[in-house]
């Protein structure tokens, strides 16, 4: 309550991307000193469903904070104090970029949804990986969103992103192939089978090289001792558009077992305007381009999740993304076979007790509908 009647209005008043990054500042400061990140994380986080395995990778609990928030890893430890499960940072690219011209980020409040054409305004992969070895990692999974530099032609982007997912891989405890966002030009592209299949199997080739590589070094530092986290290939996943038809998704499916991609992110944001109810139709003309993320988006990335699960018959696991606000759109993310859920949009306008009040939320619903584990519900409700 205190964050919906008094810091949110506040941060309203400024223009988005100034709240958004006096936010992100603010709590790299206030949660900078040990002793006040426990206390958060004492109050915040919650993992009432036990362990959870995903990809290869355990989860404190299903409630991850999606890449756009912390492009930069400016705050991952910060963050992690209040209740996520796991966070992705990113979109990151090779080359460091500056973005679209601003203003590039709107809010519709009364729809409860943003616009944004931000076009991966980023400080690089390398300056990523820089300051994340120089905090350390979060308590919590680390995801890494890696994209195309908006200078390289789509024709040479599998060269640009072995070269983020190079610098990157280290640091990672998976990676997202963004190949979904509207804000830069083409980008899309690479969602069709034959450009998708070339990138994601050229990924996974590197991946297993990187992995070895690791590995060996690891067997040489240790002498006797493989460190098996050294040797794990790092688990792979792919961002999807919400605009997609069902032979899109069917093909998606069909390259992602064939590359052997170990999650699909759904959804990234929509073109589209149609589920707009409250923002007059003057108001989002002037705001032009961009994706559309929060409440509209709700039930078509819910559809994709759906379509995904069907398709790939829960062989694939799925992160739910796209209009969550509370434990109830969670939830349906879940029957719809989502495995994890992320927040971007909500996270803005709930605030830091979200992934906590999410959590807490799911873990009723679970007992009230009769199912004694997480995993009984995901896809319960896909058909």
């Amino acid at each position: 309550m205190f964050y919906r009647s008094l810091v949110r209005p506040a941060l309203f008043r400024l223009a988005p991307e100034t709240a958004h990054e006096f936010a992100l500042h603010a709590l790299a400061v206030a949660l900078r000193p040990e002793g006040v990140r426990r206390l958060a994380e004492r109050r915040l986080r919650r993992a009432p469903f036990g362990r959870l395995e995903r990809f290869g990778l355990s989860f404190d609990n299903p409630v991850g904070l999606a890449a756009g928030f912390d492009k930069n890893g400016a705050a991952v430890r910060e963050l992690a104090a209040l209740g996520f499960g796991f966070l992705e940072v990113g979109t990151v690219t090779h080359l460091a970029q500056p973005g679209n011209p601003q203003p590039r980020l709107f809010r519709l409040p009364q729809d409860r949804a943003l616009i944004n054409r931000q076009g991966f305004n980023n400080e690089g992969a390398a300056a990523l990986a820089a300051r994340l070895t120089r905090t350390g990692r979060p308590d919590c999974v680390l995801g890494i969103n890696i994209g195309k530099s908006r200078a390289v032609e789509v024709s040479e982007a599998t060269a640009d992103y072995l070269a983020s997912f190079e610098i990157v891989h280290p640091h990672a405890d998976y990676i997202t192939i963004n190949v979904s966002s509207p804000n830069t030009p083409h980008l899309r592209e690479l969602q069709r089978a034959d450009a998708l299949a070339e990138l994601l199997a050229a990924l996974q080739t590197r991946n297993r090289e990187l992995s070895l590589r690791a590995g060996q070094a690891a067997t040489t530092a240790a002498t006797t001792t493989v460190i098996a986290t050294a040797v794990r290939r790092v688990p792979l996943l792919v961002k999807v558009a919400p605009d997609l038809e069902e032979g899109d998704l069917e093909m998606i499916v069909d390259v992602a077992r064939r590359t052997e991609v170990d999650g699909i992110v759904a959804t990234n944001t929509t073109i589209t305007r149609a589920n707009l109810q409250h923002t007059p139709t003057g108001v989002v003309s002037a705001i032009g381009a961009g994706g559309l993320s929060g409440a509209p988006l709700k039930a078509r990335s819910t559809e994709v999740i759906r379509a995904l699960y069907r398709l790939s018959r829960g062989t694939i696991r799925i992160v739910g993304v796209g209009g969550i606000f509370d434990a109830a759109d969670a939830w349906e993310k879940i029957c719809a076979g989502a495995s994890l859920v992320q927040l971007y949009t909500g996270f803005i306008y709930e605030g830091v007790t979200a992934a906590r009040d999410i959590n807490v939320g799911l873990a009723e619903i679970l007992r009230r509908e009769g199912f004694r584990t997480l995993e009984e519900a995901v896809g319960c409700r896909a058909e």
